[in-house]
């Protein structure tokens, strides 16, 4: 496997006053998955569930509390300095906003080139060269070279992240809603050149995303995410075809239909979330479920494969 994710927990401190402690949110609580070579996983569930938290501990932007990462069979929270860097070239990410992300005042050649000199020993016409080249593959020619951030469009703002993400051939790119901010029309144009991406550079994916419609069509597997946990996770096929969780099952009917005389996408799922910072013994999602029962309330699921590629954790199925 190239990344393997054992047991992560992320625990955010809640602060009461200045020395104390009040007790923790728990972000992101006990998950585990792996993405193997030229493979996309698609990790969805709504905001606030601990989709992006996963990201920066995977990425080591966060220290993780407990459990494991291991990168090419590498133990992510033991490197460190040099080979943190080192780390980096195979393992890059593309943010939501195309235009929070890059550098107002830098120009595009500077912005894809900065990760080239953060890396060390390349040569100014080698940088030039290799430039040219990926913006060419994300589609932007030669005159976009010396533009600045504002005076592209969203969509172009987010091909030059990812030729930012790509200038180092890495591995794996960890996708964080990378299209939820750009028009219906330009979603589909940045799908589309990140699947043909992929397959011309042999890329696995992360792929972040609350829109599970977008999920099913760049995913090779999906996991669900809710309040730190994942609820159930299968090939796309599988979860798509025989949606289990109840959480997945909400999720499904909130996703918009294309089909003629077909509502879809107007409802909602009744309810909040849980406090994170003091979850039940048993389901997070008992309050919100159609279904709960008592044993929800009490012992918490814990996921169960139903067959080769699909498992869920709900006391109910």
């Amino acid at each position: 496997m190239l990344l393997e994710v054992k047991e992560l927990k992320k625990y955010y401190p809640i602060k009461q006053g200045i020395f104390k402690i009040g007790g923790y949110v728990h972000a992101v609580d006990g998950i585990s998955f792996s993405i193997g070579e030229s493979e996309t996983l698609g990790l969805v569930g709504e905001s606030g569930c601990g989709k992006s938290t996963v990201a920066k501990v995977i990425l080591k932007l966060e220290n993780l509390t407990s459990g494991n990462v291991y990168f090419k069979d590498i133990d992510v929270k033991e490197i460190h300095g040099q080979q943190l860097i080192s780390f980096r070239k195979n393992l890059q990410i593309v943010f939501q906003d195309p235009y929070g992300s890059l550098n107002p005042r830098m120009r595009v050649n500077e912005l894809v080139a900065e990760p080239l000199w953060a890396q060390g020993n390349v040569k100014k016409k080698e940088v030039h060269d290799r430039i040219c080249s990926v913006l060419d593959k994300v589609g932007l020619g030669a005159e976009y070279l010396s533009k600045y951030p504002h005076q592209l469009s969203g969509g172009q703002r987010q091909r030059v992240s990812i030729a930012r993400a790509l200038v180092l051939n890495p591995k794996m790119i960890i996708l964080d809603e990378p299209v939820s901010a750009l028009d219906v029309s330009i979603q589909a144009q940045i799908l589309n050149l990140m699947l043909w991406l992929k397959e011309t550079f042999n890329l696995s994916y992360l792929f972040i995303s609350h829109d599970l419609s977008v999920v099913e069509y760049i995913s090779d597997r999906v996991a669900v995410m809710y309040m730190g946990k994942i609820v159930e996770i299968g090939s796309t096929q599988e979860i798509f075809a025989n949606t289990i969780h109840p959480y997945t099952q909400e999720l499904m009917l909130a996703v918009p239909s294309l089909e003629p005389g077909k509502k879809g996408g107007r409802r909602t799922i009744l309810g909040e979330p849980l406090n994170p910072s003091n979850p039940p013994l048993g389901c997070r999602f008992y309050n919100r479920c159609s279904f709960v029962r008592s044993i929800c309330r009490e012992e918490e699921p814990y996921l169960q494969r139903i067959s080769e590629n699909h498992s869920v954790a709900c006391h109910g199925f």
